[in-house]
């Protein structure tokens, strides 16, 4: 479906004058142009229907060959023949497109119009056919609807009163009202028709409407109790097993929680539900970053998902690295001093500025925050074609802050913090400079390697390295022995721990392998709570440091 509006955006009264005008002129196709504009722009203005009748009987035809679905079609032609094939005696496919208006353009009115609120519409439709249509409009819309969308499908829940009304005893219908119901905030009403559906017809989605319409209500335990009986109906149905184990990690009952997803997981390792769903509770047991790592390796080898999952980002939001930058709460702010050249530091003299097509680049895809190491790398795929000496020149010559909103935030917090992201975005975007090069000998590793033993830089450097271990598994080794030593030796400075030290540890509990003592070492200076034993810190760090050797000799400087 095309985009809601076209490029001339004519206000809908002019799109109407301009219909008017062109049937008039017995133009019909151009009419049908300026009523799909009107209808994009104002989908219930009784004018715009009136002169939509008109073509119609204009056409001799039922106006429907004027309006037909091509494979980008603008969304006002698809409304238009929504309505033309209500007029036609096809309700049910009119709602079909209706449904698909509201999923390209949440928020807009396309249903508000008296043939779908009609009670009429419910008798022709039968039972069925309404609680396709409202399972149709479930599947469109977001759990839950945002207040300001509601209006717009208030429509569809007056065809489920109707619905109801004629046949009030339909588990199916009842059971898809109460879906949408939930969704749009009446959960109180969610509750009434999903029970009235569990005692009509038993069955394992009734019960499954039922205990999300009671969860919604703050009726967890009964909640419970009607998705066990869903279980019951179907033992291998493992969503719903998620669902449950979901329920009880949010009200604190994670052991439970874990019971019931390995039982899933027994039945199927390899459902996707329940291998999210796993790997975020045992996170949230342990904070154990290799659950996540996990995930995210699942996530890539299985990419045909049933549905989208949001389990790594939920585990991932606010927190340092897996998902933001560290806050200032974690690490004190950079102070780079005047004239300092992170290029220059990393045995780059002289790196020349970069060209304004790199900066432009840059300041589209710099953010503070981002769901998760693998999207992070993903979003930095914008600066793949960027030369090393654009990217270098990024680093050391950051272009000025962008005139937007970020710009603004970080401006009014710390201007430094720019200097931050320019820096983490920079080294996500090496990542993706000469990716056909072996890890080991390749132009990025060898540049990135260097940019961490670079002071001003370290934490960006690290953290591209991090990423580049949760999305390769074969270097994992590699980078946590660099990240390893990086961490040791801000720990183990003589003149105390380095400023960044906090925040080097958070990039340590991130990465992919690392060594138990070394994650050790770094949950306690982060401040995190250690297993008992860990022994005095100078202990730990010999414990660490004496087995290490260097990785790979001092890397040259790249061409």
């Amino acid at each position: 479906m095309a985009e809601g509006t076209d490029d001339r955006a004519l206000p809908a009264t002019e799109e109407l004058a301009l219909a008017r005008s062109a049937l008039e002129a017995g133009n019909l196709a151009h009419a049908a142009d300026h009523v799909a504009g009107a209808l994009a722009r104002a989908p219930t203005l009784p004018e715009v229907h009136e002169t939509l009748a008109r073509l119609a009987a204009a056409s001799g035809s039922g106006g429907l060959d004027l309006f037909p679905l091509q494979h980008h079609t603008f969304v006002g032609a698809v409304v238009a023949r929504a309505h033309l094939l209500a007029a036609a005696g096809r309700p049910a496919e009119g709602l079909d497109l209706l449904v698909a208006a509201a999923a390209h353009a949440p928020g807009t009115d396309w249903a508000g119009v008296p043939w779908v609120t009609s009670p009429e519409l419910a008798e022709r439709l039968g039972p069925d056919q309404a609680a396709r249509v409202l399972m149709q409009v479930c599947a469109a819309a977001p759990d839950p609807v945002p207040r300001s969308d509601r209006a717009a499908l208030a429509p569809y829940l007056t065809l489920a009163r109707n619905a109801i009304t004629i046949h009030p005893e339909h588990a199916l219908l009842l059971g898809t009202a109460s879906a949408l119901a939930r969704r749009m905030g009446e959960v109180p009403l969610a509750v009434r028709w999903a029970s009235r559906g569990v005692r009509a017809v038993p069955s394992k989605m009734g019960e499954v409407w039922l205990g999300y319409a009671l969860r919604s209500a703050g009726r967890t335990r009964e909640g419970l109790a009607a998705l066990r009986r869903a279980v019951d109906h179907d033992p291998d149905d493992l969503a719903v097993y998620a669902d449950i184990a979901g329920t009880l990690a949010d009200h604190g009952r994670l052991d439970e929680a874990l019971n019931w997803i390995e039982q899933a997981l027994v039945r199927n390792p390899s459902f996707d539900c329940a291998v999210h769903t796993a790997h975020r509770l045992r996170f949230q047991r342990d904070g154990d970053v290799r659950h996540l790592v996990a995930l995210a390796d699942f996530i890539r080898d299985n990419p045909d998902d049933s549905h989208e999952h949001a389990d790594l980002a939920e585990c991932c939001r606010g927190r340092p690295w897996l998902g933001q930058l560290t806050p200032p709460s974690v690490r004190p702010q950079p102070s780079l001093p005047a004239g300092s050249d992170p290029g220059r530091s990393a045995q780059h003299p002289g790196t020349p500025p970069p060209s304004a097509e790199a900066a432009r680049r840059l300041r589209q895809l710099t953010h503070l925050a981002w769901a998760h190491p693998l999207a992070a790398y993903d979003t930095a795929v914008a600066l793949a074609t960027l030369d090393l000496t654009d990217l270098l020149g990024l680093l050391a010559h950051p272009p000025e802050t962008p005139q937007n909103a970020l710009g603004r935030v970080l401006n009014g917090q710390d201007p430094a913090l720019w200097i931050r992201c320019v820096q983490v975005w920079t080294c996500l975007g090496l990542l993706h400079h000469r990716t056909d090069e072996p890890w080991a000998s390749s132009t990025r590793r060898q540049v990135l390697v260097e940019l961490a033993h670079a002071p001003e830089v370290t934490e960006a450097a690290l953290f591209a390295l991090v990423t580049a271990a949760w999305v390769d598994p074969s270097i994992r080794p590699d980078v946590a022995r660099v990240v390893t030593e990086r961490l040791a030796a801000a720990a183990g400075d003589r003149a105390g721990p380095l400023p960044v030290t906090v925040s080097l540890a958070h990039l340590a509990l991130a990465t992919p392998g690392l060594d138990p003592e070394c994650t050790t070492l770094a949950r306690m200076l982060a401040g995190l709570p250690t297993r008992p034993g860990p022994g005095p810190l100078r202990a730990l760090l010999h414990r660490i440091t004496r087995p290490f050797r260097p990785h790979l000799p001092t890397p040259p400087p790249p061409p």
